[in-house]
Order: structure tokens, then C-alpha cells, then sequence
């Protein structure tokens, strides 16, 4: 009873609220969140910053504000509800919510990053008096679909280049959006003078007749907030100019960014001069989060202290990547940057989108930029390294696998199998074959098959960097079995999980080719080494074809014909998997910002 009366109480204080009627009826309970949260691993990343100048300290701490910044911006635009239920958990005490009530609803919040979590069956619920989440999150009409998007596009095909941007908000066309934006360009002249006929275009957008929907840049439409990172970025380049002028350049260039919506000047000088101590992400990249078209990217900021040594390990094994690319199943004419920007960092602090248990990241994605400029590699060694991580890793192994592989998972394996899929970023096509962005061309299907195509390079790679020297026969071992822990899932993805649902047509492909067989008796997984590479090298071949093509509806006949789940199979090693289980969830603090209930 004190549940639903607590509940309440929330619902009362969040009353406001856009949807709260759209609610589940079914009330979040104390003990789902104790079940969620019991199964969470906790691990408090405290990196040494004691080689750091006085001027490192400093712009770290005024890049640790232009991260508070992104991960605000992250929250409302993951869902509408989401900062005004931040306020109510930190605000005053609801009545009839004790104390530990408060304390597990706010780590929840921390974990999920925002109101909406991941349930042990792996459905995404909310666990707070909010809307139900939507498709198109809150970078679009919220709740609007696809279809409608469509519609318009299609009457209106002029719009389709500011409302399918990357970096656009879409809005619905009324009165009040267009006053309180041509209000905010009024507001921030600096902004109105970097978008050249914008005000006009919105003051034409009024009238009976006018387009139902919009774009309107993330630098109008969140100016507040980025004019605000704008003049602490510059601060921050400040405070590092003299010990690190490409570290400060970057800034300077990233800071103009975020009011131009256009990062190419950021990302020039971010992947060609950043090489001293700090190194940070910042900005709106990836698109995961967009289940409505897979095309908007949401804001981060990672914070990184380099390591040296492990990055001068890492940037020796760069020599093979002309090799391989010039191996792969398709026809390639590439020539690859004879450098690549790599380094491993320990993580100081994230923010919005890049929070969490990630190992690793490269960027920019936008293809232009990239066969420009090329890319960076970001590997975030101590999430990578850390033993109790790789504890859940191992025990999900041994739990679905025979006895006699067991010993074939290492660390090394997983810390190269990350390298070596963020080198699969650099490489295969750039542009379909008839020159279109593959991203825009493969709309939702785009993240999975990339992210598929980079997971099967660093298994692909595999034979040659043995023969090279590169691995020993251990190491190669350790990758493999690493590239086998990466395809279990404990429970049937859902299909706007990209990175779950390639886990599971890679999984599905290892059966049929027999790389993977199934032992009815024990019911463990067996792996047979000697089909490996040529199991990889067929499905990296039809990943390949179908990026070079780029026909989404073709991409997904792909995808539903290789995600089928057997409940005499899949369900049963899930089963495995989760019995096996210590923790489900990874949630990441840090000693440099507040944690939830700090």
C-alpha cells in the first residue's frame, strides 16, 4: 500500500508533466527497482590526474561543466519528461517515499540516464510517473511516427535536407514554436548571423498554408545551453594554450561548433593535433537513441587522461591496416591514412550519451569528414581493464561454452578484439557504390550493419595479424573466444537494440556455418576453430554488399531472415547465461563529479 501512496505523491509533484496520464497502469514498484539494481555492478573510476599542470586541472574543470551542459541536453532530448523528474528526485521529500525509497529511484536514473529503464526481461519501461517512451525520443514531435514523417517528406521533398539533419530538432509548424524560436535568434544574434537565412525561412513558415513540420538547428533550439559551453570551451583552451596548443585548438574550433551545428573544423583539428595529456569527445555523434530514423545524433562528453604506454603499444599494430583492408570481401580501392589517430585513456568523467560501461569509440562518422580527415580512436582503458568487468564477461563464457574452451577467454583478447573493431570503422566503403551516404541510404538499419561489419573486421584480421607476428597463438585464441562472449545474449533482443540484434545474426550465422554447434545433451555451446575465418568472411561479405547497395528495405529482408530465436536454443542458453549471472547492469561513477546521492 505505502508503494501506491508514494507513487502518487510522485504523481501529484509531477503533475505538470506533458503525458503523465499516458503512464503504465501497472506502478513501478520498490522491489522491481531492488531487482534491477541488485543486479548492477558498481565501478567507481578514480584515474591519477597527479601528472596533470595547473592548467590540465583547470580546463579539466570547466570541461567537467560543459559536461553537466551535455548531459542536460542528452536527458530532454531522450524524453520530454525526463529533466522536471530530475528536479522532483532531488528536490524535497514526497511524502510517503522514504529516504532508501529516493536513494534506489535516483540511482536508477543514473543508470538508465533518465526515467526510462531496462527491465530484467529486457523491456524498457518507465519506472516513474512519465510518458512512455517514443520512437523518435524528443528530437521530434514527440510520439509522432514515421509514416507521418514520410507523408510530409514526400509532400514537401524541400525540407528534407534541414528536416532529416543530423543535427536539426524537427518541430511541428505552429505559431508558438516559430514566436519562441524567431524569439531566441533575436536573443543571440551570434547564432542568427551563423545561420544565414534562417530567420527568414522561419518568418515564411507562417500562415494557414504552411509545411507541417521543420528543422530547426540544436544551436537554436538549445542556444542557452551552448552559448554557455561555448564561452567555458574557450576558457578551458585558455587555461591549456601554452602546454597544449592542439588540445586548445581543438577546443576553440569545438566551441564555435556547437553554434553551427557544422563540426568540421572541430573534428579537422581534433583528429590531426590532439596528442598531449587531455583528450575529450564533445558534442552530438551518435545516433543510437533515434529508434524513429536512425539519422539524429544526441549530446556526450567524455573526459580522458592519455596512457602513454599502451598507446604507443597500440599505434605499432597500425602497420597491417593498407593489408587489410585491401582483403577484404569487396571491391576496394582505398588507400587507408598511413596514420591513424589511436590512443588509450583512463576516463575522467562522461556525460549523456557516452555514459556507461563503453570500451571504446571512433569518430567522427560522418563520411565526408572521415574521408577527409579521417578518424580518431578512443580506447577507454580503465573500463577496458577493469578485472570485475571482465569477471562478467568470463563467468556468461564458461556458463554457455563446453569445458574445454573455458580457458581460451583472456583479457588481452577482449582489449585487441576492441582495438581491432574500431580499426573496422576506418575501413570497407565510405559511400554506397552510386555515391550516396550510407548512413542517410540504410536509415535504421545503418548503426546495426556498421557496427556488425567493424565486429566482424576485428575477428577477420585475426589470421593476418597472426601471420604478421602480431598475435601469438594465444592471443589469436583470445580474440576469437572473445568475438564468441560478444554474440551470447540473455535475453531476445528487441529491434531497436543495434547492437543486439547484429550480436544475433552473427550467432545465428556461426550455427549455419558451423563455427558454433549446439550440444543437445549438455546443452553448451561448442566451437570449432578451424571454421572461424571463413564463417566471419562470409557474413562480412554480406554486410559489405549490402552497405555498397544501400537499399534499407533490402537491409532489413537481412536482418529479419538472420534474427530468429529458438526457444529449444537461444532461449536456453540465455537461460545459462542469466543463472550464471552476478550482474546485468554496469553503472559508472566517478571520483571527479557527484554520483547519484553523493
Amino acid at each position: 500500500m505505502r508503494q501506491k501512496v508514494a507513487f502518487s505523491a510522485l504523481m501529484a509533484l509531477l503533475f505538470n508533466l506533458h503525458f503523465v496520464n499516458s503512464f503504465a497502469d501497472e506502478d513501478w514498484t520498490d522491489e522491481q527497482s531492488k531487482q534491477v539494481l541488485s543486479k548492477t555492478l558498481r565501478v567507481h573510476l578514480a584515474p591519477d590526474l597527479s601528472q596533470l599542470s595547473d592548467g590540465e586541472r583547470a580546463a579539466i574543470e570547466y570541461l567537467l561543466e560543459v559536461g553537466t551542459i551535455m548531459h542536460d541536453l542528452y536527458l530532454h532530448s531522450r524524453h520530454i519528461d525526463a529533466l522536471q523528474a530530475r528536479e522532483v528526485l532531488v528536490g524535497p521529500t514526497v511524502d510517503g517515499l522514504g529516504k532508501d525509497d529516493i536513494r534506489r529511484l535516483e540511482e536508477l536514473f543514473w543508470l538508465s540516464k533518465g526515467p526510462i529503464v531496462t527491465t530484467m526481461s529486457n523491456e524498457r519501461i518507465p519506472f516513474l510517473p512519465v510518458a512512455e517512451e517514443t520512437p523518435g525520443k524528443n528530437v521530434y514531435p514527440w510520439g509522432i511516427s514515421r509514416e507521418e514523417v514520410d507523408r510530409f517528406l514526400q509532400s514537401h521533398p524541400e525540407s528534407s535536407s534541414s528536416v532529416m539533419h543530423l543535427r536539426h530538432v524537427v518541430r511541428r509548424t505552429n505559431e508558438g514554436n516559430l514566436q519562441r524560436d524567431m524569439e531566441t535568434l533575436a536573443l543571440h544574434p551570434a547564432i542568427d548571423e551563423l545561420h544565414p537565412g534562417l530567420k527568414d525561412r522561419l518568418a515564411r513558415l507562417s500562415g494557414a498554408d504552411a509545411p507541417g513540420l521543420y528543422g530547426l538547428p540544436y544551436s537554436v533550439a538549445y542556444a542557452p545551453q551552448l552559448v554557455r559551453a561555448h564561452r567555458l570551451l574557450h576558457q578551458a583552451a585558455d587555461a591549456v594554450i601554452e602546454e597544449d596548443p592542439g588540445f586548445a585548438r581543438f577546443l576553440r574550433n569545438r566551441a564555435r561548433d556547437l553554434l553551427t551545428d557544422d563540426y568540421e573544423a572541430g573534428d579537422a583539428s581534433w583528429v590531426t593535433g590532439v596528442q598531449g595529456n587531455l583528450n575529450a569527445q564533445i558534442g552530438a555523434y551518435e545516433t543510437y537513441d533515434d529508434a524513429l530514423y536512425g539519422i539524429k545524433a544526441f549530446f556526450s562528453l567524455c573526459l580522458f587522461v592519455r596512457d602513454n604506454e599502451r598507446s604507443d603499444q597500440l599505434a605499432k599494430a597500425l602497420g597491417e591496416v593498407q593489408r587489410l583492408e585491401d582483403s577484404l570481401p569487396y571491391e576496394s580501392t582505398r588507400k587507408i591514412p598511413d596514420r591513424i589517430p589511436v590512443g588509450v585513456y583512463n576516463v575522467v568523467a562522461d556525460f549523456g550519451q557516452s555514459r556507461g560501461a563503453n570500451t571504446a569509440t571512433i569518430l567522427p562518422n560522418e563520411g565526408y569528414l572521415t574521408s577527409q580527415y579521417g578518424r580518431t580512436i578512443l580506447v577507454r582503458g580503465n573500463i577496458i581493464s577493469d578485472e570485475r568487468i571482465f569477471d562478467l564477461a568470463r563467468n556468461a563464457f564458461m556458463a554457455a561454452t563446453s569445458e574445454i574452451h573455458h580457458a581460451d577467454l583472456a583479457q588481452d583478447g577482449n582489449l585487441y578484439r576492441t582495438f581491432w573493431h574500431e580499426v573496422g570503422h576506418y575501413l570497407g566503403p565510405i559511400s554506397t557504390r552510386d555515391g550516396r551516404d550510407i548512413s542517410l541510404a540504410l536509415g535504421r538499419t545503418s548503426n546495426a550493419l556498421e557496427e556488425m561489419k567493424s565486429d566482424l573486421i576485428s575477428l577477420f584480421a585475426v589470421k593476418y595479424l597472426r601471420k604478421s607476428g602480431f598475435y601469438d597463438e594465444r592471443q589469436a585464441r583470445a580474440v576469437y573466444a572473445s568475438g564468441i562472449r560478444r554474440v551470447l545474449a540473455k535475453n531476445r533482443p528487441r529491434r531497436d537494440q543495434d547492437y543486439e540484434t547484429m550480436k544475433l545474426i552473427q550467432f545465428n550465422w556461426f550455427l549455419r556455418k558451423g563455427l558454433l554447434r549446439f550440444d543437445e545433451e549438455r546443452k553448451e555451446l561448442v566451437i570449432d576453430y578451424s571454421q572461424y575465418h571463413n564463417s566471419i568472411k562470409s557474413l562480412l561479405a554480406s554486410v559489405l554488399e549490402l552497405q555498397g547497395i544501400g537499399d534499407e528495405s533490402s537491409a532489413e529482408e537481412f536482418i529479419d531472415a538472420n534474427t530468429h530465436w529458438d526457444e529449444t536454443l537461444h532461449a536456453v542458453i540465455a537461460a545459462k547465461l542469466r543463472a550464471a549471472e552476478n550482474s546485468r547492469f554496469i553503472m559508472v561513477t566517478y571520483e571527479a563529479i557527484a554520483g547519484p546521492h553523493s
